[in-house]
């Protein structure tokens, strides 16, 4: 038989601890999303009146004295290339790229002719977001063109099309395969900008705890499918419970006329938050089951497990407790599944 409810000790051996990388880019990204959206236009343009050949786009970038750090971060969320692989990238540089007596450079295809590109400035030591400009800081701060900029533009505009795409991971850096192109590359821009917005769930800054519940309700919907109803911030109605809309909760499943209530709680550095939840988890737990309804709780990060007597609290009074990774989501969601069949 599964165990679901897991002590303090069980859980610490499942936990991750620390937030997930993919996790701290999106809420980065989150935080950069309003000034990319406001800009997302005039970029199109750019590129959208860029035909003559594959290099115009440095020309009109310059003569728009359109920030070249804010161009290139455009390409980044295009390309799903940024952070990781840029500093991946970096550090493998010269084994990816040749070299002639000129410099480092790369070709590629554009509409179907060869061309070849030139570096400026790259490699460079240790090359990442921030020595390009575009980190959550960086853009607030508008950098012109420069050789650094210019050689990362030409990778995520044209890596694809070069016979190195493989090795430096730029299959996605296509873009530039459709400059020029006003109908595709409206569209194409348009539906990432759309699936962007989606997965950083509207976060603002400082809004890991909003992601991490966001990327929980996507893996649910995917696993449990469209027979479960999965509300973020949900609530349950209970006997008992005087306050008007019911006993809230941060995710709440629901199938037919059964639910559960699903806490989630991810701190990296210690505060009261857990304290609050576990003050509450004994109340909430014998006034669920005396409805008839179940409770869980996704429970991580290295300042809630300094809280030991509060996490230990929370374990006691849940009918399944799994840590952020997916084998726990998985957990979850078998859970859910039996509760609710």
């Amino acid at each position: 038989m599964t165990n679901y409810n897991r002590t303090l000790e069980e859980l610490q051996g499942k936990a991750t601890l620390w937030w997930p990388e993919k996790l701290k880019t999106q809420n980065a990204l989150a935080n950069v999303l309003p000034l990319l959206l406001e800009t997302q236009d005039d970029f199109l343009n750019l590129i959208s009146l860029s035909k003559k050949g594959p290099f115009q786009i440095f020309d009109l970038i310059e003569v728009a004295k359109f920030p070249g750090n804010l161009f290139l971060k455009h390409l980044v969320v295009l390309s799903d290339y940024g952070g990781e692989p840029i500093q991946r990238l970096g550090r493998a540089f010269a084994n990816i790229f040749p070299k002639n007596n000129e410099g480092y450079y790369f070709d590629f295809v554009w509409k179907a002719q060869s061309y070849r590109y030139k570096f400026v400035t790259l490699p460079v030591k240790g090359l990442n977001n921030k020595k390009l400009g575009i980190g959550g800081d960086s853009l607030s701060k508008e950098r012109a063109l420069d050789g650094m900029i210019k050689d990362m533009i030409a990778i995520l505009l044209f890596g694809a099309t070069s016979e190195f795409a493989g090795q430096g991971g730029l299959d996605k850096c296509e873009i530039g395969t459709l400059l020029g192109n006003d109908v595709e590359l409206k569209k194409f821009v348009k539906q990432r900008y759309i699936l962007v917005s989606r997965i950083t769930g509207g976060a603002t800054s400082n809004s890991l705890g909003q992601l991490a519940q966001t990327e929980i309700i996507e893996f649910l919907k995917t696993k449990l499918g469209e027979k479960f109803t999965i509300a973020r911030n949900g609530y349950i109605h209970l006997s008992g419970y005087d306050k008007k809309g019911g006993m809230p909760f941060d995710i709440v499943v629901t199938k037919g006329k059964k639910s559960v209530g699903v806490e989630v709680s991810f701190q990296v550095t210690t505060n009261s938050t857990i304290e609050r939840k576990a003050g509450q988890a004994a109340d909430r737990f014998n006034l669920m089951h005396q409805n008839g309804y179940k409770i869980g709780y996704v429970l991580d990060g290295a300042g809630n497990f300094q809280r030991t007597s509060a996490l230990s609290t929370i374990c006691s009074y849940s009918d399944c407790t799994v840590a952020y990774t997916q084998s726990e989501f998985e957990l979850l969601a078998n859970w859910i599944k039996n509760e609710l069949k």
